[in-house]
């Protein structure tokens, strides 16, 4: 099971970010839990500079944005 953490202070991108990472965790088969992390102090302490971010498995691999689907699904099945 891989753990994604969803940064952002709860804006419709973020919420849109996190939807986005279920609905490829669905679509891939990959089991996934899934942290939401509203805190501004464990933000900036991930290195998210720009939300919404979003990390795999303790890997920052995405800031600032809606991910692209295609690079998002890459992420979960590396």
């Amino acid at each position: 099971m891989k753990t994604v953490k969803v940064y952002g202070p709860g804006c419709k991108r973020c919420e849109t970010t996190e939807q986005m990472v279920k609905e490829a965790a669905i679509k891939l088969g990959v089991a996934i839990e899934v942290e939401k992390v509203t805190d501004a102090k464990f933000i900036a302490m991930a290195g998210v500079m720009s939300t919404p971010g979003i990390s795999i498995n303790g890997k920052l691999v995405h800031a600032g944005g809606l991910p692209d689907t295609a690079k998002l699904e890459g992420w979960l099945t590396a």
